[in-house]
């Protein structure tokens, strides 16, 4: 009977960053500043990428879809929190918390996963120039895109139905911003132990083999790089491969880090390590790209200068 009621809860809540209301309006200021940024920010990349032809490469088509995925990362878990903070509440409905958890999966694992085919991209790039065009055909890109998303859905899908099974007291406070998985099975109130074996295979898929395989890209391209006599050569090549590496380490730095480190099971750690990966990484990613690579940046310039011509 006692299993019965708790299977009717209907919401939940969520503790949020701060319980202090005279840091609210900071926060809400800040959070909403950030993502205006990230949206504004990605969206302008997609914008350069469509409208100029020289940025019409397996490389940028990469770029275009990590800038969607981050605007869509970024609007999963911010909106609703600023809303809370708003309307001063702190709760979500159950079936609203399962979506939440479900497009965060989704997307996060696109991110690992867009970031491991673009190592693959400049791994093509550099050590085998000649072929590039022919390996990276439009056909292959697409497909390597796909395939990135069936598995996401899959994954996804199989974490929120795991989740279903699962019973919660009423009443049931989630100390974090967001409905994330760890924090959800902590204060479940029924045995979570299949939920936590796939939260590590799925942890596997989704972050390890996919910085592995990033990793095996990179020890390609030194090594190929190695056998280059000329130091301009050198930087030449592995400069493209800069503000790629840049957001791997943002995006991989934080995120593994908080999963792998046992002191961040705190709810403030994991709550202030989470805002790195969901909210700060998105927003920096355009400007990594944009300041690093000068393509984009002459796109962008060529842009505002048809923008500022229309009357």
């Amino acid at each position: 009977m006692e299993a019965g009621n708790h299977t009717r809860v209907s919401e939940f809540f969520l503790q949020g960053l701060s319980d202090d209301p005279e840091l609210q309006p900071l926060v809400f200021g800040l959070f909403l500043f950030m993502y205006l940024v990230t949206v504004l920010g990605n969206l302008l990349i997609i914008l350069a990428i469509l409208s100029d032809s020289n940025l019409h490469t397996p490389m940028y088509f990469f770029l275009s879809n990590l800038s969607s995925v981050d605007i869509c990362f970024i609007s999963t878990t911010v909106p609703k929190m600023l809303v809370n903070i708003q309307v001063h509440s702190k709760d979500i409905s159950y079936t609203g918390c399962l979506i939440q958890v479900y497009f965060f999966m989704i997307f996060a694992g696109m991110d690992g996963f867009l970031l491991t085919v673009m190592a693959y991209d400049r791994y093509v790039a550099i050590c085998h120039p000649l072929h590039y065009t022919v390996i990276m055909n439009p056909r292959l890109c697409g497909l390597l895109v796909l395939v990135c998303w069936f598995i996401i859905f899959w994954v996804s899908l199989i974490h929120v139905l795991l989740m279903r099974r699962l019973t919660f007291c009423p009443g049931t406070e989630i100390p974090h911003f967001f409905c994330e998985v760890v924090q959800i099975l902590k204060v479940a109130c029924s045995d979570a132990l299949i939920n936590n074996i796939f939260l590590y295979v799925s942890t596997a898929i989704l972050g390890v083999f996919p910085l592995i395989g990033i990793l095996f890209s990179y020890s390609l391209i030194v090594s190929s790089l190695m056998r280059i006599s000329s130091a301009a050569g050198k930087y030449k090549a592995f400069s493209t491969c800069g503000s790629h590496l840049s957001v791997v380490s943002l995006y991989y730095g934080t995120s593994l880090g908080l999963y792998f480190n046992p002191s961040a099971t705190h709810s403030s750690q994991s709550s202030i390590g989470s805002v790195m990966y969901t909210v700060v990484t998105p927003m920096l990613n355009p400007f990594i790209y944009s300041l690093r690579n000068k393509d984009v940046k002459g796109a962008l310039g060529r842009l505002h200068n048809r923008g500022a011509l229309c009357p």
